[in-house]
């Protein structure tokens, strides 16, 4: 009995000590939404599946390293096993996965489908990770913290924040000057007057404060729309069993998809409420002004596409497919 015992206690020894603690990075504080929409169901799948082998835990604000910018290479260099992060920010490394962002190419409630749908088109971009999840934000606004933006002309030599190259050279032919910045950097400046406005989502209004430094807000043209990755290291991943390869994958699926809702969801949400705050202004652009927005941005479109075909980028292809064309 004493042998049988001592046997039972060596095999759950053996089973903790081969137990994963996945650490999530995420620069997002941890208030967001992300927390309890995505990560939550994410981790009690993954836990559940693997039977406790292989569990999460979220590090939130930054904790695992400062630096938006820098959580592609803090998941390589196996600072963190998972990491969230935009591909806007290391645009270099996913200029395929990129032309998402341009207006026209995805639809925001169908994107992150298609997006998995065609993920084969995308391995080469992620080959020194593993891609978990994949998916698009609500499309991105015109946040202003002045001066109110109703026509293409009031726009000209503005100073706007931009998350991407795509999103800057949208944002260059509608006359404005745009400035690569981080999200979380964003209040600051407009607080400050470093930049005028911002091109980004509605989640921010509440997730990062922005109402605070927000005064106009201006939507209704074709614009560009943001992705967000999850993210492994390859050696956190390699050392799972295929079997929890496999279900770390499929809970990434699962994740990209609710995460996509989350964010049209609260986007919706907040741009309600600070339409209804005193003070505040939601601007629908007419059809005759943001027709001019989508002439000013459409040889954009067709520009980097071409560029990206002559750089040996499967393109076009990946539009098409994306269109369902």
């Amino acid at each position: 009995m004493k042998t049988l015992t001592a046997v039972a206690a060596f095999a759950l020894g053996a089973q903790a000590a081969l137990a994963e603690d996945l650490k999530l990075a995420d620069f997002q504080p941890p208030t967001h939404f992300v927390v309890e929409k995505v990560y939550k169901p994410f981790a009690e799948t993954i836990a559940e599946k693997t039977g406790g082998a292989v569990t999460l835990t979220e590090y939130m604000g930054g904790e695992l390293g400062p630096g938006p910018r820098e959580q592609y290479n803090r998941t390589v260099e196996g600072v963190t096993d998972i990491a969230f992060g935009l591909p806007g920010y290391t645009a270099a490394n996913f200029p395929t996965t990129l032309l998402t962002e341009l207006p026209g190419v995805i639809d925001a409630e169908t994107g992150t489908q298609a997006v998995h749908d065609n993920i084969d088109i995308l391995s080469n971009e992620y080959r020194r990770v593993a891609l978990i999840g994949l998916w698009n934000n609500a499309p991105n606004m015109l946040f202003m913290a002045e001066k109110p933006v109703n026509t293409l002309e009031d726009l000209q030599g503005l100073k706007i924040r931009v998350p991407s190259r795509n999103a800057g050279l949208v944002v260059e032919a509608w006359g404005a000057t745009p400035v690569s910045m981080p999200a979380p950097e964003i209040y600051n400046a407009m607080q400050t007057g470093v930049i005028d406005g911002a091109m980004i989502d509605a989640t921010t209004l509440k997730s990062f404060k922005l109402a605070e430094v927000t005064n106009h807000i201006t939507t209704g043209m074709a614009t560009t729309i943001s992705s967000f990755f999850m993210i492994m290291n390859r050696d956190s991943f390699d050392d799972l069993t295929e079997e929890q390869q496999q279900i770390v994958q499929d809970a990434g699926r699962d994740a990209s998809l609710a995460a996509n809702q989350a964010w049209l969801s609260v986007a919706e949400s907040a741009l309600a409420d600070f339409a209804a705050t005193e003070g505040k202004a939601v601007i629908t652009l007419s059809a005759e002004e943001a027709a001019k927005f989508d002439a000013a941005s459409a040889p954009v479109v067709a520009k980097a596409i071409s560029d990206a075909d002559a750089e040996g980028l499967p393109a076009t292809a990946y539009v098409n497919a994306l269109k369902g064309n």
